[in-house]
């Protein structure tokens, strides 16, 4: 949420309408380049997990990226 509201009025000067569609957490383990998506948001809910590990897997193109619906 804080995210969301902190970042969403600087995207709308840029003229862009936003909608959050969910959350969740990410755990970066630089040192063995793994990242793992879960969690969820106790504002908006669960993100589809399965899109944002997609948009990370072309930034991070040599890691290993998992996905759970895991709380912890």
């Amino acid at each position: 949420d804080h995210i969301f509201e902190k970042l969403n009025p600087e995207m709308e000067k840029l003229g862009y309408e936003c909608k959050c569609l969910g959350g969740g957490k990410i755990d970066h383990n630089s040192k063995d380049k793994k990242i793992r998506v879960f969690g969820l948001s106790t504002g908006y809910g669960k993100a589809d997990h399965s899109v944002t590990v997609e948009i990370l897997k072309k930034a991070y193109t040599d890691y290993e990226i998992t996905w759970s619906d895991d709380k912890k």
